[in-house]
């Protein structure tokens, strides 16, 4: 029995090992050789106040530790599910054997594997995501604004159907009919100022220009030669309130 337990080793080869918080720790633990027979345990801390995370002997179905091979004699590899802040520790992986007392002893210990619990990261998906979600946020803002904004100076001023007056012999002249009631005779009115030149005063920008074109009747036979019609035009200035 001396011999075979003198070729048992029991490997732990994680010296350090860092986990986020919610994530599953896996702690690895290999045997070797013949022993006695007794349990692998793993403890967390050493000396007086440790704790046993995982009994060979004594397994607890709703606990968060389980193997990672079920049945194995060899590998007694753990998992630590939804790991927790409390976690944080050193864990050493042992084999006990029965001791002549019936009481199990220990026999080899793991040289312990120092876990710590950090935050959760971003993922780096998740923060492209929300920088994207950001912009649009920015983009649906600008574009309502200006919506408004062209809203509010299109209602200063409204935009006129075009008509088309006969001036006696002359061709159609095209008008653009406003401040009227339907079938009124050519009315022009411009009050859109920045068509008016730069050159002009204040004052004068400020006017307000009418223009009534009327067809004249025809003139009397042997007045004057045909095409040479008189026509009327009349215009009237006034400053804008």
């Amino acid at each position: 029995n001396a011999q075979a337990g003198q070729d048992f080793s029991l490997q732990q080869p994680q010296p350090k090992v860092s986990v986020a918080v919610g994530e599953t720790l896996t702690l690895n633990c290999t045997t070797s050789g013949m022993a006695g027979p007794g349990p692998v345990v793993w403890l967390k801390g050493w000396g007086p106040g440790n704790k046993t995370v995982y009994d060979q002997s004594n397994q607890d179905p709703s606990s968060r530790v389980m193997r990672a091979m079920n049945g194995s004699d060899t590998d007694f590899t753990i998992l630590i599910r939804n790991v927790q802040p409390e976690d944080m520790g050193t864990y050493y992986c042992v084999k006990f054997v029965k001791g002549i007392s019936g009481d199990d002893e220990l026999f080899r210990r793991g040289s312990g594997t120092e876990v710590s619990v950090h935050e959760a990261a971003l993922v780096p998906g998740m923060v492209a995501a929300a920088v994207v979600l950001f912009f649009l946020l920015l983009l649906g803002l600008f574009i309502t604004l200006c919506m408004h904004r062209r809203k509010r100076q299109g209602g200063v001023g409204s935009l006129c159907p075009a008509r088309t007056v006969a001036m006696g012999n002359f061709s159609s002249v095209p008008l653009q009919c406003c401040a009227g009631t339907p079938g009124t005779p050519s009315e022009v009115l411009d009050a859109e100022r920045s068509h008016l030149p730069s050159q002009q005063s204040s004052k004068e920008e400020n006017d307000i220009h009418y223009a009534d074109l009327q067809p004249l009747p025809p003139a009397p036979r042997g007045s004057r030669s045909p095409g040479t019609a008189p026509t009327e035009y009349a215009s009237l200035r006034a400053a804008a309130k």
